[in-house]
């Protein structure tokens, strides 16, 4: 019976590598040609499936110790095992993205089809930088109730959810996440914010309590109406008010 929890996180690693499959496997077209002759950058499906298969891991991720608790199987194991499925399921599948995006991006350009390695390694930084701050909370005893810079699960969602995005263009924002300086900004952003020291709330609930949770119930409130309103455009969003929500409730 204390195996069915580790079974169970590898599940994440399933999915994580299913993620990338359908990443690197974006069919032929990535431009066409409009009747003006301009090269129109396009989104092929398999990528944003990648982007669902991410979601499908983070939600194991989730669940994984709420299980280990049911089982009463919470190991060491089992702890190393999770952090090696995060670091392929929102480390490597989300640079993976980023890597496709910095593609289409140079594929606009003239000559660039032929974009050099270089300018497009730097989506590598995300899983390297996942991997530094995973490394670092298995060694922390003190980010129980606050975590020292975005867990990479938050990271890697946001990433996931760019191709969705960039797919049914909310507010006309695909032709500025497919822009390759947007992009290397993400990247860096991202990157620094997994690796810092920054203090964020844990998303783990104390008790039932208001009093006890106000941020957490805060988030999920402010979590719910951002995906009733903005659908996908909603991840980005409610990262970005974790983060905003963590700084304020620390200075007050």
């Amino acid at each position: 019976m204390k195996t069915i929890p580790n079974l169970f996180t590898l599940l994440n690693l399933v999915f994580g590598c299913i993620a990338i499959v359908f990443i690197l496997q974006t069919g032929e077209t990535l431009v066409t040609q409009n009747d003006e002759g301009s090269w129109i950058a396009q989104m092929p499906e398999r990528i944003w499936w990648g982007s669902i298969c991410i979601g499908i891991a983070a939600i194991i991720d989730f669940l994984d110790g709420f299980i280990a608790r049911l089982f009463k199987a919470e190991s060491e194991m089992g702890k190393q095992l999770d952090s090696l499925a995060d670091v392929v399921s929102f480390g490597v599948a989300p640079g993976l993205i980023l890597y496709q995006l910095l593609r289409i991006s140079f594929i606009q350009e003239e000559g660039g089809l032929n974009a050099s390695l270089w300018a497009l390694a730097p989506a590598v930084l995300v899983p390297c930088a996942g991997a530094w701050r995973l490394a670092r909370f298995n060694i922390d005893t003190e980010q129980s109730t606050v975590f020292k810079g975005v867990p990479i699960p938050a990271a890697g969602l946001v990433i996931a959810s760019l191709p969705l995005i960039i797919f049914y263009d909310y507010f006309g924002l695909a032709p500025l996440l497919i822009n390759k300086w947007v992009l290397y900004l993400i990247i860096l952003l991202i990157s620094w914010l997994m690796v810092s020291k920054l203090p964020l709330l844990s998303l783990k609930f104390k008790d039932a309590s208001v009093k006890n949770n106000r941020a957490q119930y805060l988030l999920v409130g402010l979590g719910i109406a951002a995906v009733i309103f903005l659908q996908w455009l909603a991840v980005p969003v409610i990262f970005i008010l974790y983060i905003l929500v963590s700084v304020l409730m620390k200075k007050s």
